[in-house]
């Protein structure tokens, strides 16, 4: 085969690898399995461009971290009392993760496929919201669902769920997703582009609002409201007359926001119970902790709350102590530095790309990882498969965009002297000796 076929069929490989992403993305609210195929005919793709252009592999900032991540997690398998299904869970899931990961940092190489990316998860985002309003139109009852304390929380008898698992998936989802949309606003100049976000974020604020999600609705409020403050300090304003708007509307989302500085419910009452559980996890297997997976199996151990083999508890409700439970301290940091590396560097670089379309995706993604980092303190919506995926993918987003080469001609620029308001090129040594033969005297 000639070499101009062979570059044909590398490109053509590429862009189907490409596609295959878009419609991963797509499918991860609606469909796991669907999401799953996709991904695996991605890496299909990938192969045959490997075969026809040879090996090429971008490496990230996480790819050390990541590796010690996965490596530990696999070795907290020996710990756990479920050998094979903690096994089994491992390399199903962290497969998922890394595949996806991987898939779109070989991928993106441009600002057209991250609009696409973009465009993409809006659109099946807007579907989200659109199947969140026809549940609460119809009036689904979620009373018998165990989410709330009814006998703290009487008038709340419906929690929007949309095509997530439950309430507060749902909620970590729609963080991410708007703290993406406003990224975008902030930077976007086209009114028409302006206003389509700006009615796509007031209608998640709605679904979001129905969840009754207390963790997630206080950390985008608060994601939102620092970048206000210590950036844009107009958008606060708006941001509390648009609280207050749903505050009043909504009297059963005001005493549920309001019951975490005045009302101790069942809910509250059992996660600091978990909380104290799994810290004694934590304390009796430090080093590779109880086994990836295995917290529903050991838990029953720990309860120290209502002490009774009928007991089913899946996680920590708390994702840093949930992950140092299950893959001990060193997993922990592993992935603190993934996810805080990539939400430091999202945010410290992302005035310095090129284009404003590129800037408010970076400063979104940031945001989104931001989010998530604080929702984690009360809960662990990362448990759920799809959402991880979704989670590693605007990873994924941020490392491809650090790549990006007018980014890295800007780094370069940095290492210029500053003086004042001016910029003063560096010397190359021919100057910097050249210089020295002069002897300059104070008059």
């Amino acid at each position: 085969m000639n070499i101009f076929k062979r570059n044909k069929y590398a490109k053509d490989s590429g862009t189907m690898m490409f596609y295959a992403l878009l419609v991963t993305l797509f499918l991860l609210p609606f469909s796991g399995d669907g999401a799953a195929y996709t991904l695996f005919l991605g890496w299909f793709f990938y192969l045959l461009k490997v075969y026809f252009s040879g090996w090429q592999w971008k490496r990230t900032h996480i790819d050390l971290p990541l590796a010690v991540f996965v490596c530990i997690a696999f070795l907290s398998v020996i710990n756990s009392p479920q050998k094979m299904f903690s096994f089994y869970n491992a390399y199903h899931l962290i497969g998922k993760y890394l595949l996806i990961y991987y898939l779109a940092v070989q991928c993106i190489v441009t600002e057209e496929q991250i609009r696409k990316i973009i465009f993409s998860i809006g659109i099946s985002a807007v579907l989200v919201l659109f199947y969140g309003f026809f549940q609460y139109t119809v009036g689904i009852n979620t009373a018998g669902m165990d989410w709330t304390d009814m006998q703290a929380f009487p008038e709340m008898t419906m929690r929007v769920f949309s095509t997530w698992e439950n309430p507060n998936i749902l909620a970590g989802y729609l963080n991410m997703v708007m703290a993406i949309a406003f990224g975008i606003f902030i930077y976007t100049d086209e009114k028409k582009a302006r206003l389509i976000i700006g009615v796509f974020f007031i209608l998640a604020v709605i679904i979001l609002g129905f969840t009754y999600a207390r963790g997630a609705c206080l950390s985008i409020v608060a994601v939102i409201a620092a970048y206000g403050i210590f950036c844009k300090k107009k958008i606060i304003l708006p941001l509390v007359a648009v609280l207050a708007v749903l505050m009043y509307l909504d009297t059963a989302l005001f005493d549920r926001m309001t019951s975490v500085f005045t009302t101790i419910d069942t809910s509250s009452e059992l996660r600091l119970a978990l909380w104290e559980s799994t810290v004694e996890m934590v304390l009796d297997h430090p080093l590779l902790g109880i086994g990836w997976g295995a917290y529903y199996f050991v838990y029953p151990s720990y309860d120290f709350y209502m002490q009774g083999n009928f007991i089913k508890i899946v996680h920590a409700h708390n994702m840093y102590l949930n992950i140092a439970a299950e893959t001990g301290i060193i997993g922990l940091l592993s992935f603190i530095v993934c996810l805080g590396g990539s939400i430091w560097r999202a945010l410290l670089n992302y005035k310095r790309l090129p284009t404003n379309f590129l800037r408010g995706t970076l400063l979104g993604c940031g945001l989104a990882l931001s989010a998530i980092a604080l929702n984690g303190l009360t809960d662990f919506v990362l448990f759920n498969t799809r959402l991880s995926m979704f989670f590693w993918s605007v990873i994924a987003v941020i490392s491809a965009l650090l790549q990006n080469k007018e980014l890295l001609t800007a780094r370069e620029g940095m290492k210029n002297r500053r003086i004042g308001f001016s910029i003063l090129p560096a010397l190359s040594n021919e100057e910097i000796e050249k210089n020295k033969s002069y002897n300059l005297k104070s008059f």
